[in-house]
């Protein structure tokens, strides 16, 4: 699903990569909330409490918030750097996004015992995850096309909401090519609100050490799309042997 590019991708990995890694980023987002009361997957409502804080002289909290934004904005770059220019095989360059993003989690599932509520340590885990958002979403969005964005529904939504206006004016056999993108639309939404879900119920129940499930999500991811060819051939080739 993540190492099909261009005219190689299919809609069936496109929905994989949205199912995946959807759940991942509504997991980060919730238990990331009930975790450091902040939303650390995506940067729009960061935007509104930079200019409050501005307006209200906070320069310590003003400094933080835009140091999250930063943090967001760093993870894309550095994970587009290292999908377009790192690795001799590109296909597999974004192996490396993913085990940062694996680690960052980690990290804060073992650490994250160790928040005081204080703004420094906002500041360090909160800045941590948005951090790991962005590098999902750039690796997501540049591997799909731009077809699948995973860590906010903002714009899922506006684009379900335009598709599902056009499919009631079209003509049927018009709706061919549009009913596969209402269906992608529809499964980053799922898959995101079950993520979601399930971080919230877990957090609740597990702390911090829930922050292992999206974890085992993205190293499933990868054993997956890097090992599945290998182990198909290797099946074959045992297969073959005893057929003999």
């Amino acid at each position: 699903m993540l190492r099909h590019l261009g005219t190689k991708r299919t809609y069936q990995h496109n929905v994989k990569l949205a199912s995946l890694l959807g759940i991942t980023a509504g997991f980060v987002n919730a238990a990331g909330f009930l975790g450091f009361s902040v939303l650390t997957t995506n940067v729009t409502g960061h935007a509104a409490l930079f200019a409050e804080q501005i307006a209200l002289q906070n320069w310590g909290t003003a400094r933080v918030v835009a140091l999250w934004m930063f943090l967001f904005l760093a993870g894309a770059f550095i994970s587009s750097l290292i999908v377009s220019r790192i690795g001799k095989n590109q296909q597999y360059s974004y192996v490396i996004p993913i085990l940062i993003e694996a680690t960052i989690l980690i990290s804060v599932a073992l650490l994250g015992y160790r928040y005081d509520h204080s703004l420094v340590a906002k500041e360090i885990f909160a800045g941590s995850l948005l951090f790991a958002m962005g590098l999902q979403n750039a690796l997501v969005s540049m591997v799909s096309g731009s077809v699948v964005r995973t860590t906010h529904l903002t714009g899922t939504f506006t684009d379900l909401g335009i598709e599902l206006a056009q499919f009631i004016q079209n003509k049927p056999e018009e709706n061919n090519a549009l009913k596969p993108r209402i269906k992608l639309r529809m499964a980053i939404i799922f898959f995101f609100m079950c993520g979601a879900l399930g971080g919230a119920w877990l957090f609740r129940s597990f702390s911090f050490y829930s922050f292992f499930v999206p974890v085992t999500i993205l190293i499933y991811t990868l054993i997956y799309d890097v090992f599945r060819i290998t182990v198909k051939r290797y099946y074959r080739n045992v297969k073959g042997l005893f057929n003999k």
